[in-house]
């Protein structure tokens, strides 16, 4: 069984045993791993142009600066252990966004990792893993 598998990836020690989790997955079944960097970003309605345009270029300083201190290092550092790895940056609520790359890419799974926070953090200020097993369109797996 081939197919892709979307690893949320913000860098931190839980998101890189996720990435490392999925990779050997994706290895043994000859699958992609599609490496997913979402940034938060609220959209403001009251905005004049000129602030419109300053938030367009801090958007764009933003992206440039997750693929090159982010993604690029992390897909050059997981390349060549057996699985094909693609990665994709975005903007908006994680979990939501997790979910639209895991239906566009009509992927098999989405692995995230568990970062500890206990669970009262995670009533007061929700979590990505909970809203991923809640509304996740395919299987999720939260390593630990």
């Amino acid at each position: 069984m081939s197919g892709t598998f979307v690893v949320g990836f913000d860098g931190s020690e839980a998101a890189h045993r996720a990435l490392d989790f999925a990779i050997e997955r994706a290895a043994a079944q000859g699958g992609t791993v599609l490496i997913a960097h979402v940034l938060e970003w609220s959209p403001y309605s009251f905005l004049t142009p000129t602030e419109l345009e300053e938030r367009h270029k801090r958007r764009r300083e933003e992206l440039e600066r997750a693929e090159t201190a982010l993604m690029a290092p992390v897909v050059k550092k997981v390349s060549g252990r057996g699985a094909e790895i693609e990665s994709v940056i975005r903007y908006g609520k994680i979990a939501d966004v997790l979910c639209e790359i895991a239906k566009d890419e009509k992927a098999a799974q989405i692995f995230i990792g568990r970062d500890g926070h206990s669970a009262l953090g995670a009533r007061v200020f929700g979590s990505v893993a909970s809203a991923l097993v809640q509304t996740a369109p395919v299987p999720c797996t939260i390593v630990p």
